[in-house]
């Protein structure tokens, strides 16, 4: 077995030069191209948080300030898009997250081949890194919410684990009032993708994973698994060397609704780990899921939902871990000028199975406001109020009542370009 610091890390920071190569291609075309545009934004924000500590800063609350009020600068993101040819489209989407330890990364980078057509037939092949076709929220640019600053327990996991590092092959047929499309990819490195839905459960916040950050776990689960916290890992490694896929069929129609049904399949073997910091196991987590997600409008309403349910497992000698997960979301968006208030309420759970102590099995609700003003172009403020509800029996590990209610209050100005 190779350790981390001569596997995962030095695919992961090969990645990351490549990455910042076509970037940096992308900025010296800028200067001689009208075909190249740069978006992104800087956030700074007030935040006012339950007492207990968010998994980044080693605790079991579920929110990304938890324990940590006060002024925050809260990220930021710059989305390079290029049209190098009529049917040839390079994207590349950067993120700058603070917390935890201040990080860069890569969250996508593909280019997208996709050729003009005039009758109702159109396919398209997109090649590089990003994220598969889930979410409904997460459509801006740094892969972050319209609606509001924390995405749903769904789309938080989608952020933090899961990327398509390989190829997509899609076909449209469109009609008259709607269009028909059915998509599948391949993709490798994501191997590790289940594993914090194991050790910590879902999560709310907008902290995206990129190329070479590594994601950090509860300190009380690193104790369970015999190691020193701080436990952080790299999602985004191959170790099995299998490759994963999904497939979905979308449907849309002129008037804005949609509905998706996508699965997904790391296809991961689960009795295959590498040692990463000399000492600490990493493994395959075989992870595999079906989503549902659907919009419509009503005017200046739009309503949108998404169900998502799955398992994923380990497996090595002489051990077995699964867990069982499911969340659902269901957001009521108004569209009104300037202002684009936003409800949304959310059901997750997870099942461990078996269920040796300390038990990791949770259920929980959650329930977002989210009021955005929009005054100028360059200027997004937002207020959101969040309350999460979720009983889980890790918590008892810590002196804990297994159940907890984690509030959190924000005050975000977005700077965007």
């Amino acid at each position: 077995m190779r350790s981390w610091r001569t596997a995962s890390s030095s695919e992961g920071y090969r990645g990351l030069r490549i990455a910042c190569a076509f970037v940096c291609t992308l900025v010296w075309r800028a200067a001689a191209a009208d075909d190249i545009e740069f978006h992104g934004f800087a956030d700074l924000r007030g935040v006012a948080a339950s007492d207990d500590a968010t998994w980044t800063r080693g605790g079991l609350a579920k929110t990304r300030y938890g324990g940590n009020d006060g002024l925050h600068f809260g990220g930021a993101a710059l989305r390079a898009t290029w049209q190098a040819a009529a049917p040839l489209l390079l994207v590349a989407d950067l993120r700058y997250e603070p917390q935890d330890r201040t990080r860069a990364g890569l969250i996508e980078a593909y280019a997208r081949y996709r050729p003009v057509s005039i009758d109702a037939w159109r396919w398209s092949l997109k090649l590089g890194e990003f994220f598969p076709p889930i979410s409904l929220e997460n459509e801006g640019v740094g892969w972050t919410s319209l609606w509001t600053l924390t995405p749903s327990a769904i789309n938080t996991w989608v952020g933090e684990e899961l990327r398509v590092f390989g190829a997509e092959l899609r076909v449209e047929h469109r009609g008259d009032f709607s269009t028909l499309e059915a998509a599948g990819a391949l993709f490798t490195a994501n191997d590790p993708a289940g594993e914090i839905l194991f050790a910590r459960g879902w999560a709310f916040t907008d902290l995206v994973e990129g190329v070479g950050n590594r994601l950090r776990e509860p300190d009380v689960y690193a104790y369970l698994v015999g190691t020193e916290p701080p436990r952080r890992y790299d999602p985004f490694v191959e170790i099995d060397h299998r490759l994963g896929f999904y497939g979905d069929v979308t449907w849309r129609t002129q008037s804005g609704s949609r509905a998706t049904v996508l699965y997904y399949d790391n296809r991961a073997d689960p009795s295959r780990y590498h040692v990463f910091d000399g000492h600490d196991e990493l493994f395959a987590w075989r992870t595999h899921f079906t989503s549902v997600a659907a919009q419509t409008r009503f005017g200046d309403l739009v309503l949108m939902g998404q169900g998502m349910a799955g398992t994923t497992e380990i497996a090595p000698s002489g051990f077995r871990g699964e867990a069982h997960f499911s969340a659902a979301y269901a957001l009521a968006g108004w569209e009104l000028g300037a202002w684009r208030p936003a409800l949304r309420l959310d059901i997750f759970d997870t099942r461990e199975d078996p269920a040796a102590p300390p038990a990791l099995s949770e259920h929980g609700n959650a329930l977002t406001f989210a009021l955005n003003w929009r005054p100028c172009d360059w200027l997004r403020l937002t207020g959101e109020a969040l309350r999460v509800e979720s009983t889980r029996d890790q918590r008892l590990a810590l002196g804990l009542a297994p159940r907890e209610v984690d509030r959190q209050i924000q005050f975000n100005a977005r700077f965007l370009f």
